[in-house]
């Protein structure tokens, strides 16, 4: 500690000081006991001075002798020793004097208050969290030094490593001090490398990807992932077996993970040592049954794992949910599937066994909810498959414990089992932090389709803390303005029951244009799954267009369908199958989405409009290269009426890269506007890899194909469209993938290889990077 100057009066000298009594002390004892220390001493009297908070008995419980008893000089320093050992006094002197013994002390001071001084990364109130010192308590200053070690480590915690604490002493009136921690926070301790050891099937920018510590890269002044966090480094040890055990090695570990400082100890090097092991596959698959009434062939019809595919435990534990909820419809209670695996290393393979067992006869007595200040407990309660008096199943609750923090809504969420009243009861404690569930945003955006515009958004994932989502915004560019409202309650009626309504209300102004339009839509809908993988949504649709503003240099077509508002009314379904969702391998996925709309309207408007995706991903070369392919189609058939150029399908630079808005399909012949299409249909195959630089930039490299095109406008036209059959267009390309901390950004450099003369392309565009 620092003395005080006398510049600073108010400021104490050091936090534990001895006081010079305390040597004079020692020299009267040596005084006393030359020329040796045979010398004894008997009181008849011992008197305390000093004591203002401390009774005089309890400082005399701590001399180890009594009135009249003879003593050394030696006893008397050890008593001095006692006194001061108990915390309680800045000093203590114990001088003889004749038959009289007196102990003069001083007390600490009481601490008045305890204040933060320099710190701005960290708030007050997380720091008073870890200091034990409290006002109104004797102060202390090993507890003052033990409080500083704790601050220091809080910024060590965030990547603050160089981060110094100074306590410091205000004295006050009535013996009472203020207790003043200042702080120079320093700057951050970044991760400057992240490198392997002993990894032979995966390189290291693939396992650096997995890991949630990254390495100090171009962002570094934005990105918080490169800062080391001791906590991080030891949740990436979980991940990285995870990542491994979930490809087949089941042997892998990590041996240790070096960290070490830079010699200007302003980063970190850190390098995991692994031990890969070999590679498994799933051998035989059967089940077994110990239960009464359990047929193992029917159990073994649901399980979903196949003999020779990549072994993982995730895909095990997920047959076993689902040959435990099967258990459950048959009237099975406290069945439990335990999977009994036979290792075979000449052909690297593991023969698993899910035997069918009875389980302890245990129930749940109640689930107990904390720490949900906004979160309705009825929100948290719906991702549990039991309630109360349930047969408890472990697995099942660490499931609900993973559904829960899948919600979104807390910085943290454990959920633990104890006993309860019995034996054959148990509680589960639901402990939850809540975490930031919404926002609000302003601001400017540019489009290469739409230009610049503004605008103003509002997004809640957990509105008035009953997990229902509500976003609105609002949208203004150059030539059009856009607004939207979605509400969804994800668990109507407590069930796996999603209910929805949207609305949108879009203009376009655009001086360029020869006609211009107004369109709205409002929607309610509902979605339910169908299948572990599949979910249908079902809704209802009114929608209004109109198209105002006609020239007579517009289309003749567009004049034609420009006949005053048009308002129909529709029902329609989607169906999606995300292999996702089981993540049965975790190196591909399927996703499909097919769709249909039954519309009815004015002007005799009767339409069916059905749409269709299919999308594939797999990652090949030790998971380097990513290759992705997308089936993409709409179709839309008029029983009575027909399309408008509001209603049919124009490809968008999302759709079909390497072209304007309405850059392909049937045009007038006199003026060369695009009129859209009833039917579209479009091949996307791309392939993303890395391109060297280092992973921390976020930036990888990409080459696409698109072959497709949109046609027919659902009307005679005269022989004055051109390309209203089908007419196919190719694309090749390249793509920049940057992931910024705004958002994933994509960079499409284009080449036309097959278009049509007039047709409009780009060469360049910036779009938002979408994941599959």
């Amino acid at each position: 500690m620092k003395k005080a100057t006398q510049a600073n009066a108010r400021r104490s000298a050091p936090l534990n000081p001895k006081g010079h009594a305390a040597a004079l002390l020692l020299l009267g004892l040596t005084a006393v006991a030359s020329p040796a220390l045979a010398q004894t001493y008997s009181f008849s009297t011992v008197t305390v001075e000093g004591n203002q908070r401390i009774e005089t008995p309890t400082i005399l419980t701590y001399l180890g002798f009594a009135r009249g008893e003879a003593v050394s000089a030696a006893a008397l320093n050890d008593a001095a020793q006692r006194i001061r050992a108990t915390g309680l006094f800045e000093t203590v002197d114990v001088v003889p004097q004749g038959g009289t013994l007196v102990i003069r002390v001083t007390e600490f001071p009481t601490v008045n208050q305890i204040t933060f001084e320099g710190n701005s990364r960290v708030r007050d109130a997380e720091l008073a969290a870890a200091v034990r010192s409290e006002p109104r308590r004797v102060y202390s200053p090993a507890q003052a030094e033990a409080d500083t070690a704790a601050i220091t480590q809080v910024y060590a915690d965030q990547g603050r490593i160089n981060a110094t604490v100074s306590p410091r002493i205000i004295r006050r009136a009535d013996n009472r001090v203020d207790l003043v921690f200042e702080i120079f926070e320093g700057g951050l301790t970044e991760v400057e490398r992240i490198s392997f050891v002993g990894n032979r099937s995966f390189g290291e920018g693939r396992l650096r990807r997995v890991l949630e510590t990254k390495q100090a890269g171009l962002l570094r002044a934005i990105i918080s992932r490169d800062t080391y966090i001791s906590d991080r480094v030891a949740f990436d040890r979980q991940v990285l077996t995870d990542f491994y055990q979930s490809r087949g090695y089941v042997d892998f570990q990590v041996q240790n993970v070096d960290v070490g400082l830079t010699r200007e100890r302003d980063a970190y090097y850190i390098t995991f040592n692994v031990q890969e092991g070999q590679k498994f596959d799933f051998g035989n698959i059967t089940v077994s049954s110990e239960v009464a009434g359990a047929d193992p062939a029917v159990f073994q019809d649901a399980l979903k794992v196949r003999t020779g595919a990549t072994y993982s435990p995730d895909v095990i534990e997920r047959d076993i949910s689902r040959l435990e909820r099967l258990a459950l419809r048959q009237g099975l209670n406290f069945v439990r599937v335990e999977p009994r695996i036979t290792r075979n290393d000449r052909t690297l393979t593991l023969d698993v066994d899910f035997a069918l067992v009875n389980g302890p006869r245990i129930f749940v007595e109640r689930i107990d909810i904390e720490g949900n200040n906004t979160t309705l407990d009825r929100v948290i309660r719906s991702r549990f498959n039991v309630v109360e008096g349930d047969p408890f199943n472990p697995r099942e609750i660490r499931e609900s414990a993973e559904r829960i923090r899948a919600m979104g809504y807390f910085a943290n969420a454990d959920v633990n089992a104890r006993e309860g009243s019995s034996p054959d009861q148990v509680v589960i404690d639901v402990d939850v932090e809540e975490g930031p569930t919404g926002s609000l945003s302003f601001g400017g955006n540019f489009s290469t389709d739409n230009g610049f515009g503004l605008m103003a958004k509002f997004n809640q994932r957990n509105f008035l803390g009953r997990g229902q989502a509500l976003s609105f915004s609002l949208q203004g560019g150059e030539d059009n303005r856009q607004f939207s409202f979605s509400f969804t309650e994800p668990r109507l009626l407590g069930r796996d029951l999603s209910f929805g309504i949207s609305t949108s209300y879009n203009t376009t102004d655009n001086q360029n244009a020869l006609y211009d339009t107004t369109s709205g839509r409002f929607s309610p809908r509902i979605g339910f799954p169908v299948s572990e993988n599949g979910r249908v949504s079902l809704y209802y649709a009114y929608n209004y267009t109109d198209i105002t503003d006609v020239t007579t240099t517009s289309p003749f077509i567009v004049a034609d369908e420009a006949e005053g508002a048009v308002a129909t009314q529709a029902l329609g379904y989607s169906y999606s199958f995300d292999t996702r969702r089981t993540g049965l391998d975790p190196t591909a996925g399927v996703l499909v989405r097919f769709g249909q709309e039954f519309g009815f309207g004015d002007n005799d408007s009767e339409y069916i409009e059905t749409t269709a995706e299919l999308t594939a991903q797999k990652l090949i070369l030790n998971e380097e290269v990513t290759l992705r392919a997308t089936l993409e189609g709409g179709y839309l058939s008029y029983g009575e009426g027909q399309s408008r150029i509001t209603d049919r399908y124009f490809l968008n630079s999302r759709t079909m890269r390497g072209f304007e808005p309405g850059g392909i399909g049937p045009r007038d012949s006199n003026t060369g506007d695009a009129l859209g299409g009833n039917a579209y249909a479009v091949a996307r195959f791309e392939a993303e890899f890395p391109v060297g630089l280092p992973e921390e930039y976020g930036i990888s490299g990409g080459v696409f194909l698109d072959y497709g095109s949109v046609w027919d406008i659902g009307r005679a036209t005269g022989g004055n469209v051109d390309y209203n059959d089908f007419t196919p267009r190719t694309i090749a390309g390249v793509s920049v993938f940057w992931k910024t901390p705004i958002g994933p950004l994509r960079f499409n450099f284009t080449e036309p290889l097959d278009v049509q003369p007039n047709d409009e392309t780009k060469q360049f565009d910036v779009t938002i990077s979408t994941e599959f």
